[in-house]
């Protein structure tokens, strides 16, 4: 399984990742709501369980995905800060191109 995350994206999860209720947890991302053939994704601070399987990023930061959860392979997590601040999570491999997370 992979996980692509942008610039912007590593130093807000890495200062997420610093902060005290942080410690000994790690990033999951996970699929929060299905709408036909996509998938709208999420973030939350976790830590693995067996039915998870830990993604090494490009950017230093570990993921938690779902094992077999072929929405969650490939997710590529973007963080903008203009025209405002938002995370912007899809799965180009799955056609959600067009899909912010909520």
């Amino acid at each position: 399984m992979k996980v692509k995350i942008n610039r912007n994206a590593a130093k807000a999860l890495k200062e997420m990742l610093e902060q005290e209720e942080a410690q000994g947890k790690m990033v999951r991302v996970y699929v929060s709501h299905m709408h036909g053939d996509h998938a709208h994704y999420d973030l939350m601070l976790d830590t693995p369980t067996e039915k998870d399987e830990v993604v090494k990023s490009d950017k230093e930061i570990d993921f938690i995905l779902e094992k077999g959860n072929e929405y969650l392979d490939g997710v590529w997590i973007q963080f903008f800060h203009l025209p405002k601040e938002e995370w912007l999570i899809t799965n180009p491999s799955k056609g959600s191109h067009d899909h912010h997370h909520h």
